[in-house]
């Protein structure tokens, strides 16, 4: 075997163990699943888990870590927008379509304390302001009042929420998608976007 090959087997096992770990999670909540339980699932040796997490924290990090890495680069790339109208659509319609990419992990974000700790620990001061602050301001604009601050976080949290329903989880992509901006355009007073 090449140190290709076996680069590649080893992130292959590690992409598969984070599948099926957060597939776990959303089953039995990351407090309720075991690094045995994973390793059982994966058909390895709990040894082979290790190698690649030394800690069931550490899983959990990496399952949330691409989504948030995502929603970072939305923020960025929405605050360049020209006008607050289309800095608000760029970041609606990027929160949407990372929501419906990631419905397994929107639907753990209401209830697992695992996961929640695990975005907490990811926002931590790493020199630069947490994209949820950037996002907040973003979307409520300049010197928001409570009534914009609070209406942000429910337009937020309410889409999250309801792209993990499990009575959403029968819809496709796409119409989940499109009927979530709508939801998240209404929230905001946005007039209604031509087809």
């Amino acid at each position: 075997m090449t140190a290709g090959t076996v680069g590649t087997a080893v992130e292959n096992t590690r992409t598969r163990l984070l599948a099926t770990a957060l597939r776990l999670f959303s089953e039995h909540g990351v407090e309720g699943t075991s690094l045995q339980m994973i390793a059982a699932e994966l058909g390895v040796t709990k040894a082979a888990v290790y190698y690649h997490f030394k800690t069931k924290d550490e899983i959990a990090d990496a399952v949330v870590a691409p989504a948030l890495r995502e929603l970072d680069q939305l923020v960025d790339e929405a605050s360049t927008r020209r006008t607050r109208g289309a800095r608000i659509d760029h970041a609606l319609a990027g929160f949407v379509d990372l929501l419906v990419r990631h419905r397994t992990l929107a639907a753990l974000l209401p209830s697992d304390p695992g996961i929640l700790r695990a975005i907490d620990r990811s926002l931590r001061p790493s020199g630069r302001e947490p994209f949820t602050t950037r996002l907040l301001a973003l979307i409520s604009g300049p010197d928001p009042d409570i009534r914009e601050r609070v209406l942000t976080h429910v337009l937020l949290a309410g889409l999250g929420l309801a792209a993990g329903a499990p009575d959403m989880a029968e819809l496709d992509d796409e119409t989940l998608r499109e009927h979530l901006i709508e939801a998240g355009r209404r929230l905001l007073g946005r007039p209604r976007r031509r087809q």
